[in-house]
């Protein structure tokens, strides 16, 4: 059996996040109900898929987008952390039993914030996790370097060891990531703090200069070899605004000049073709900034491109 054959028959736990403080918009917390009242389960079923279980991570009240929260004046600069916090402690539960009972965790946001959670819980069962990062953003802001205090700017940093949530009061239960097994793809809106850093740490980071001059081909060889290297499973966390705006409106910080139609499905199948990703989530589907699903209907796709659905 190929690695593409054992990751089509391994059933998948989809875990459904959501939350939407993490971001400076609201809606990203309707984005996993979207995707499965458009049809995800039947989509993935007619490609063979098993659904082994879904899941759900409970948001209370307090942790809903509300007109209230969204005018709420935050302590500190970081936006929402006791929430944030809490989705995260919980979200990271959920991976841990999803993988524990030998599932692919398919994990639904939500702003990029929930990456915290996702990544805590993977790296706890991972002893050296690679991760593919595909974003037109760094997330790699600290508290000081953020310009909005908005969360989903720093859930990369957080995992990374770079920032820190509540000032040691919350500790990282996972394993930090190694630097040399990230790869960002898509980046085009990067941080002055951010650009540093990547320099200092020596990220893979695929810009779409590289994307533009190399070709999509190109980068995912490069990437897969990164991600995969000395790493015991590889997740993909892919932002809806990593694809560019004219195909992806609904999304809440769209950036010009992002990546293809084609060049996300075929970003995708390659990375299926690898049998290297152990788990993936896909975020910042913003229905209500969407114009007819088109967003959450391309997420959809990619999420079955993923998976192994191919043209012929």
């Amino acid at each position: 059996m190929t690695a593409q054959d054992r990751q089509m028959n391994m059933p998948l736990s989809i875990i459904q996040v959501p939350f939407g403080l993490g971001a400076g918009r609201r809606g990203a917390e309707l984005g996993p109900e979207c995707l499965m009242q458009i049809g995800l389960v039947r989509h993935l079923n007619q490609l063979g898929i098993t659904v082994g279980e879904e899941r759900r991570v409970g948001c209370t009240a307090a942790a809903i987008h509300s007109e209230a929260a969204a005018t709420a004046a935050p302590v500190r600069k970081a936006k929402y952390v006791d929430e944030v916090i809490a989705m995260s402690d919980a979200l990271s539960e959920q991976v841990q039993a999803s993988i524990e009972s030998g599932r692919f965790p398919l994990v639904l946001g939500g702003d990029h914030s929930i990456a915290i959670g996702t990544l805590a819980g993977l790296t706890q069962q991972y002893q050296q996790l690679g991760v593919i990062w595909f974003d037109a953003h760094a997330d790699l802001n600290t508290e000081e370097t953020s310009p909005s205090g908005n969360v989903h700017g720093m859930s990369l940093a957080v995992a990374l060891g770079r920032a820190s949530l509540t000032e040691g009061q919350w500790n990282w239960p996972g394993k930090s990531l190694n630097p040399k097994n990230i790869v960002l793809v898509g980046s085009r809106d990067l941080d002055p703090g951010e650009r540093s850093y990547i320099r200092e740490q020596g990220i893979a980071c695929f810009t779409m200069h590289d994307i533009d001059r190399y070709g999509m081909l190109h980068v995912m060889k490069e990437a897969i070899r990164i991600a995969s290297d000395g790493t015991d499973g590889v997740h993909l966390s892919f932002d809806v605004d990593s694809v560019d705006p004219v195909e992806a409106p609904g999304t809440g910080t769209p950036v010009r000049g992002g990546v293809s139609y084609r060049e996300a499905h075929l970003a995708l199948e390659l990375l299926h073709e690898s049998g290297i990703v152990t788990s993936a989530e896909f975020v910042e589907v913003n229905p209500s900034l969407d114009t007819d699903n088109r967003t959450a209907r391309l997420a959809l796709e990619l999420i079955g491109t993923l998976l192994g659905d191919r043209i012929l």
